[in-house]
């Protein structure tokens, strides 16, 4: 008996900014993004969106495709909570009308949480043939303008269906994680924009990854060589370039050439480079884009995965690509997605991220989501739902 994803989803917003956009209005040479962090767009959340559309949009196609009231808990991840106690999958909850007879939680660990939520989910699904879990992962990264890691902004969320004799990926047993106290990355309470510093992250990620490699291997015996593609949580895609370098010089007996380097990570970082960081859905937004884009049929082929959340926990663990899972993926859906998102100017991203207001006790909010989702207002501190 196995254990896994049965289906799998992301979404994004409507709207993108180009970093070549951004980088005119700053006098910058746009090849400090391209080539530096490794990043081309960012998706943009207009002010009716949140992370509840955004989960509502992951989620959508998945329950098209089974029978919805089969569903028997909500796992929900995300560090963009729109609530200090009522949890964002209540509100997913009554937004797609899901059973009664249903479990819904949400986690948080910055960007480690949907991977949480997963293995939570195996677990529960594993005691019980009977469980069809959603595991929602949906973030929206936001900084202060004009600082350091305004240019890694982005949203998405990704929902993963969790049951027994999944379709599309397999969990396997064991995993090394790693957990310190460190002040890497945080959003205080009263802030709506998160304050990170970068370098200081960077070294704990590689860190976490060392340490969490370290404990797969003592508890799974499961070389780096047995592992045939590998995806890492992805802040920016150059992020996926250094934690695969450092890896390999920790676990592996030999330097690979950059051409074993690109078959091993490079198609999971395609569409994290035109979406931009979406925090606890960036790992599993990285596994689509490595499903819908990979040269050579994957079945059977085993995936390291590396989740990183700062503050600090990460974990390090395997998965089994199931045969026959290319039937089951939704690569029409993400493609035109992301093909069809409106360009915006540099002073269409200021109004929607800087000059119009995200919470207040009463907000009207202008109809500018182009989803299926929106959120229509905040009456008496109640949030609104509109599924159009």
């Amino acid at each position: 008996m196995t254990v896994g994803i049965d289906l799998i989803h992301f979404s994004t917003s409507d709207y993108v900014l180009g970093l070549d956009t951004y980088a005119e209005e700053k006098n910058i040479d746009v090849n400090k993004y391209y080539q530096g962090i490794g990043q081309d767009k960012m998706s943009i959340a207009p002010p009716d969106e949140d992370i509840v559309t955004l989960a509502a949009k992951a989620v959508a196609p998945i329950l098209k495709a089974i029978d919805k009231n089969t569903i028997s808990a909500i796992l929900f991840a995300t560090e963009s909570g729109v609530d200090q106690s009522k949890s964002a999958g209540a509100f997913l909850h009554g937004l797609l009308d899901l059973p009664n007879r249903c479990r819904v939680v949400e986690f948080k660990q910055a960007c480690y949480a949907g991977t949480a939520a997963l293995q939570m989910a195996v677990s529960l699904a594993s005691n019980n043939s009977n469980e069809n879990i959603l595991v929602i992962a949906s973030d929206i990264a936001r900084y202060d303008q004009d600082s350091p890691a305004e240019v890694t902004q982005g949203c998405g969320a990704v929902a993963m269906l969790i049951k027994q004799n999944p379709r599309i990926l397999a969990l396997e047993k064991g995993s090394g994680y790693y957990t310190e106290d460190v002040a890497d990355f945080w959003r205080p309470n009263h802030r709506t924009t998160a304050i990170v510093d970068g370098k200081y992250s960077t070294k704990v990620y590689l860190n976490s990854l060392k340490q969490t490699w370290q404990h797969f291997n003592e508890v799974t015996g499961r070389k780096f060589e047995d592992i045939e593609h590998f995806c890492y949580h992805i802040p920016f895609s150059r992020m996926t370039d250094k934690a695969h370098k450092v890896l390999t010089k920790t676990a592996s007996k030999t330097k690979l050439d950059d051409n074993t380097m690109k078959y091993q990570i490079s198609a999971g970082k395609i569409y994290n480079r035109v979406v931009g960081n979406s925090y606890c859905a960036s790992l599993y937004i990285s596994f689509c884009s490595f499903l819908d884009h990979a040269e050579q049929d994957l079945g059977n082929k085993r995936f390291g995965f590396f989740s990183y959340g700062s503050g600090c926990v990460a974990e390090f663990f395997t998965c089994i690509i199931q045969p026959g899972y290319q039937k089951h993926l939704m690569t029409n859906s993400h493609q035109s997605q992301l093909s069809n998102r409106q360009e915006l100017s540099y002073q269409e991203y200021i109004n929607f991220y800087y000059q119009h207001p995200i919470e207040a006790d009463n907000i009207d909010f202008a109809n500018t989501n182009k989803g299926d989702f929106r959120l229509d207002k905040i009456t008496d501190n109640i949030r609104y739902y509109q599924k159009k």
